[in-house]
């Protein structure tokens, strides 16, 4: 059977996704390849967020498209993802060699077009539309790996922690984000459908697991009327007072309240009654998803880590308006404080944009006071990149790239300084670990993640892999610790 190489880019959604795929094209009898080289089928699978990211991508498929077609024309190249979803034909338009455009609701159906089109059957195969049920196709995971990048018939070490997706899509319309014109509306799975793929997961050995949706604590509402999606579409520079009208009328939970408690939490309680599984993450999450529920249940449920990734994006009320975040700079406080109540030394990462239309010196001021007034674990900066069909990219007021480049940098420079401290105050304490395998840098040492989800590099053995072990931190890197392997049960 031919041989199949996927190179993502973007996020942890993007990646669950290649995962799925790669699972789904092996069970159909393809091979991994370790990279393109050598592969009778290349994918990429993209991502649409920043125009880096899609330029990126398409450079990537320029060279590969000279390489192949000049030395092995029988190759397929194809687009995934969200790039793929939001551009479709044109893709093969401007690139010719390209054979496949499959979009975001569309993964499950890879190993079919493949088939069409090594058979000959097909030609070119552009797959963008919508499918009712997509949610629940994405189940399938490769936990070992590819057998022949580790000692050829050896099976591969175990793979001790997993994303489960419980969601497609996205309602919020962030005036800057095309996410919801590439993943669509808000599609849930059903609580059971997510707690059976989870105890697959737990008896295959895995002992973290990661939910992920686009808005994570939106779980459990009902699609939105196709006539109202396909009207925002058409239209995306309505005024985001119109889509939040609209939300209010459309978005009906199935799962109704019970004791108090969302649809989320409800998730959250089955998840963590599997037996074996040790911990529990999920991301992104919205601040207007974090109601007293879910904070209470990061008092109450030991398997959920303390940890939350929680995006901001501005710390002025003024652009968060402007981008219709839906909360303000002392709502999000508040949910910070809270969060730091009910589980002390929890660690706080969010997502930051600098140079949003319209944002003055005054408005990134109040975004750096806010950093320094949170005092964020880490941050994941963004310069403001114009997305095509976005209510921002047509904003005036579009600040300078220099301006951008400038205040990025200003960012970087309070965050890396509040993360060397906090991470410095970490040395000469002991910390739970989980092992998760060989360090990426040193496949010599061993690296594991602490509850509040960061990496820990140590000396020990590939036997470590998936204990819960205590080390004590000697050394802060940048955003690594070191442990001491003395306290190491060898």
């Amino acid at each position: 059977m031919p041989s199949v190489y996927i190179k993502t880019y973007g996020c942890q959604m993007n990646e669950r996704d290649s995962e799925a795929v790669a699972a789904q094209l092996v069970a159909k009898g393809y091979t991994l390849a370790p990279s393109e080289v050598g592969a009778d089928v290349i994918l990429l699978n993209t991502c649409s967020v920043r125009d880096f990211a899609e330029q990126k991508a398409i450079g990537k498929m320029q060279n590969l498209a000279a390489d192949v077609r000049k030395n092995r024309p029988n190759v397929v190249l194809g687009f995934m993802g969200c790039m793929a979803q939001s551009r479709g034909q044109e893709l093969i338009d401007r690139l010719p060699d390209v054979d496949l455009v499959l979009g975001t609701q569309k993964f499950h159906r890879a190993a079919d077009c493949l088939d069409e089109i090594l058979a000959g059957r097909r030609d070119k195969i552009v797959d963008v539309a919508e499918e009712q049920g997509s949610e629940a196709t994405i189940r399938e995971h490769l936990l070992y790996g590819n057998a022949s990048k580790n000692g050829g018939g050896h099976r591969p070490p175990l793979q001790v922690t997993a994303f489960v997706s419980i969601m497609q899509g996205c309602n919020q319309y962030c005036t800057f984000c095309i996410v919801p014109y590439t993943r669509g509306e808000e599609r849930s799975r059903s609580i059971p459908d997510i707690v059976g793929e989870c105890r697959q997961l737990v008896s295959q050995g895995v002992k973290e697991i990661t939910l992920l949706g686009q808005i994570v604590t939106s779980y459990g509402r009902r699609r939105a009327s196709e006539a109202a999606v396909a009207g925002r579409a058409r239209s995306p520079s309505e005024p985001v007072e119109n889509l939040e009208v609209r939300r209010r009328d459309e978005d009906i939970a199935p799962y109704q309240i019970k004791d108090g408690r969302s649809a989320f939490v409800q998730l959250l309680n089955a998840v963590h009654e599997i037996d074996g599984l040790e911990r529990i993450r999920f991301t992104s999450p919205h601040p207007k998803g974090y109601g007293d529920d879910l904070i209470e249940a990061y008092a109450r449920l030991p398997k959920l880590v303390e940890s939350a990734h929680l995006p901001v994006q501005s710390g002025s009320d003024r652009v968060l308006k402007l981008m219709h975040r839906g909360y303000t700079r002392e709502r999000y406080a508040g949910i910070i404080e809270k969060l730091r109540r009910a589980r002390p030394g929890i660690g706080i990462t969010t997502d930051i944009i600098v140079g949003f239309p319209g944002e003055t010196e005054d408005d990134f001021e109040q975004t750096l006071t806010l950093a320094r007034e949170v005092q964020f674990d880490n941050a994941y900066i963004f310069k403001y990149s114009q997305r095509r069909d976005t209510p921002a990219a047509a904003m005036p007021d579009q600040v300078p790239q220099l301006i951008r480049e400038e205040r990025n940098q200003r960012l970087l420079e309070v965050i890396n300084e509040i993360g060397k401290r906090k991470y410095s105050a970490l040395v000469g304490r002991q910390a739970q670990i989980l092992v998760e395998g060989p360090s990426k840098k040193n496949p010599a040492r061993m690296t594991g993640r602490t509850r509040c989800n960061k990496i820990v590099v140590f000396d020990g053995a590939d036997r470590h892999r998936g204990q819960l072990m205590d080390v004590k931190i000697t050394r802060a890197g940048s955003f690594t610790l070191y442990g001491d392997p003395a306290i190491v049960n060898l």
